[in-house]
């Protein structure tokens, strides 16, 4: 029986994620906790004796920052790395920037879970009077899209992360693991958990159930685990 080798995970941790708010599209950095996350990641993977052919990316700094991390730890920095918004975590929409804690308060924590956890259920969108709003669509890298700005999300349900993700998991990664290149990727909690939805055929009750471990290791290996989206 083949197998197909690729390691996917979270990126370290950022001061948001420390403070329990909602990073999502918000370009925060590692805080020096993710940064040895990062590394010693990097070192569990070395330990295992991984050469990676090809890395893929969201665009947020956290996610790149954590794979360059892991390369250097690894002796593998010349690696190519491929970064995509496809990859990005969950537009969290109208909760950005928000406390998590403070929302239960606000909307009682039955809301909140099935902001968080459920499968098809999305929150406010993001309006232009956000604060965070023109840092995100101002910011270039949104402008260089395979769609246009006036496209991308202003939210979006775990569903809704699924189908944006798919295209890219069918067109581009895909096809190099069923070639036989070991990839990493280095996403968030969110597009981890839809991507191991679709790999691992996770119900959508089961859904919650599933908690992407900050800087862990998911290694899928077993022929079948890497398909394609039927057509």
């Amino acid at each position: 029986m083949s197998k197909y080798k690729l390691i996917m995970l979270r990126h370290g941790e950022g001061a948001w994620n420390k403070e329990n708010r909602f990073c999502s599209w918000v370009d925060q950095k590692l805080n020096s906790e993710g940064m040895e996350e990062a590394r010693n990641c990097g070192k569990q993977l070395k330990a295992l004796n991984f050469e990676f052919d090809l890395v893929f990316t969201s665009v947020l700094n956290r996610s790149i920052h954590t794979a360059w991390l892991i390369l250097e730890e690894l002796g593998q920095e010349w690696v190519p790395v491929e970064s995509s918004w496809r990859l990005n975590e969950r537009h969290y929409g109208a909760l950005i920037g928000l406390n998590r804690e403070q929302m239960a308060l606000n909307h009682g924590e039955e809301q909140v879970r099935l902001w968080r956890r459920s499968y098809n259920i999305t929150p406010p969108p993001i309006e232009e009077s956000h604060p965070y709003y023109h840092e995100i669509y101002n910011d270039r890298r949104y402008k260089v899209c395979d769609v246009p700005l006036d496209q991308l999300p202003r939210s979006e349900s775990l569903k809704d992360v699924l189908e944006r993700l798919l295209p890219y998991w069918n067109e581009r990664i895909a096809p190099e693991v069923l070639r036989g290149k070991t990839v990493l990727i280095s996403a968030h909690g969110n597009s981890s958990r839809a991507l191991l939805k679709h790999l691992e055929g996770i119900s959508d009750e089961n859904l919650g159930d599933q908690e992407a471990i900050q800087a862990a290791i998911k290694k899928v290996e077993d022929q079948g685990k890497v398909k394609q989206a039927k057509k």
